[in-house]
């Protein structure tokens, strides 16, 4: 590509010209004050450089080999048809080297393998998951870096990267979100994926530690290694981008459910937790324009905000002793009906045994809410399922198709004024994530966020 220049002046200035992503090159790629690049480089006089064409890789390079000279530690660059942005040689990650204790431990950055992407992260949710394994760790990753609900723009990029997981094209500057690493079969799409999900493959920011260790949202970058499913998410702002994740594990719980046949647009919905995720599995119903629902759980504040989303009424069941007087309150809540359906939301066996009485006879039910193994729950299959014919589904994270669908709903619910940005109510930067942790525990707030 080439540059003309406006040499009516002393100072050179570029007339037309614009990069690949349709910016100003100027603005794209010449760093702030040119004083600090050397912009000698760039000054002609004399008439003879009027109407003159201009190498803008020549000019690119020159600029990139004055900014090393200057001192730019740690600046590299290169092209290969898209201009890599400066990274340092070094990264920062939160590292969990022990139960409640993350410290910040500092990493080279890798060399970029053809098929491979750096990312410089700017957010990332903390996830019930992340909260597991600070305080227990279940799935036995100590020393970790963790962080799956991540979100950042890409700074590097191999050779061979064109396109993302959707057929979505791929640039330097494009903001993405990572779903699932097939390891075992790299050449899986998206469109193959309607029963497979993250159950077998692995997923950032739950990964053991290697060689590597940039292996996690919680750091200021990551590396999306060959394998990796990515998505361009480019159209999103930061706090739809980080919410894509959670998201994504409703999407699927709904389209769980729809497979019963029972979920309709007139269904009575009952939600029972009201986290993030119940919050925002009553923003994909409402979204689907399913109205009549009822949201049950022990804290206030979430039942205000369950209702900002979309439920018609809430049930708190701290206000209810008993498991009769709760399910005539969830039946009062229907105007004297019980649920069609049901989604269970927490993690609580007692919760589970529960959301059977709130059912009626013939109805569905889609559990979602164990992760992790949190223990035994005690029903009788005789009253529970069987005399009622209760159908039952569980569902597990998410497909690769779900995050296509995820994508749709985040702009979806912001167009009929759902609040789904509020669901981040805290923010705290990559040195506070104990902190961060320790008030995720205490439920000091929703959505509990890491920005860098």
């Amino acid at each position: 590509m080439r540059v003309q220049w406006n040499t009516h002046k002393e100072n050179l200035v570029p007339l037309r010209g614009r990069s690949s992503y349709g910016k100003n090159v100027a603005s794209a790629i010449l760093p702030g004050d040119l004083s600090h690049a050397k912009c000698d480089l760039f000054m002609r006089k004399g008439n003879d450089m009027n109407n003159a064409n201009i190498n803008i890789e020549t000019i690119v390079r020159q600029v990139l080999e004055s900014l090393s000279e200057n001192g730019k530690n740690g600046a590299e660059s290169k092209l290969t048809g898209s201009v890599n942005r400066a990274v340092p040689l070094t990264a920062k990650v939160a590292m969990l080297t022990a139960l409640e204790k993350y410290e910040i431990k500092e990493f080279p950055i890798p060399s970029i393998g053809d098929n491979d992407i750096l990312v410089k992260v700017e957010g990332c949710g903390i996830c019930g998951t992340d909260a597991h394994e600070f305080k227990n760790d279940p799935f036995r990753l100590i020393p970790v870096v963790l962080g799956h609900e991540g979100t950042g723009e890409i700074v590097k990029m191999g050779k061979n990267v064109r396109k993302d997981s959707a057929g979505k094209s791929l640039n330097i500057g494009d903001k993405v979100v990572t779903s699932m690493i097939f390891k075992d079969n790299p050449e899986i799409t998206m469109f193959d994926l309607n029963k497979q999900n993250v159950g077998g493959a692995d997923v950032y920011g739950l990964l053991p530690d290697d060689e590597i260790h940039l292996n996690g949202w919680f750091a200021d970058y990551i590396l999306i290694r060959e394998g990796s499913s990515v998505f361009n998410v480019s159209d999103l702002d930061l706090k739809s981008r980080i919410l894509i994740e959670p998201c994504a594990v409703l999407i699927h719980a709904v389209e769980r459910a729809k497979t019963t046949g029972i979920l309709r647009f007139n269904s009575r919905v009952v939600v029972q937790g009201c986290g993030p995720i119940g919050l925002i599995c009553i923003a994909i119903l409402r979204t689907m324009g399913i109205e009549n629902i009822v949201a049950v759980d022990g804290e206030q504040k979430r039942l205000d905000f369950a209702k900002q989303m979309g439920a018609g009424h809430s049930v708190n069941f701290k206000n209810h002793q008993g498991i009769e007087a709760l399910t005539k309150a969830v039946f009062d809540g229907f105007g004297g009906h019980l649920a069609d359906f049901a989604f269970q939301c927490t993690g609580s066996p007692a919760g589970h045994a529960n959301i059977y009485k709130f059912i009626r006879s013939g109805g569905g039910l889609c559990e979602l809410g164990f992760f992790i193994n949190g223990g035994e729950a005690t029903i009788n299959p005789h009253f529970d399922i069987c005399a009622k014919e209760i159908t039952v589904v569980g569902s597990w994270v998410y497909t690769l198709k779900d995050y296509a669908t995820t994508f749709d709903f985040l702009k979806r619910a912001k167009a009929i004024g759902l609040p789904i940005d509020q669901l981040i109510t805290h923010e705290y930067s990559l040195e506070q994530i104990n902190e961060a942790h320790v008030a995720n525990i205490k439920m000091e707030g929703l959505k509990l966020a890491i920005i860098i």
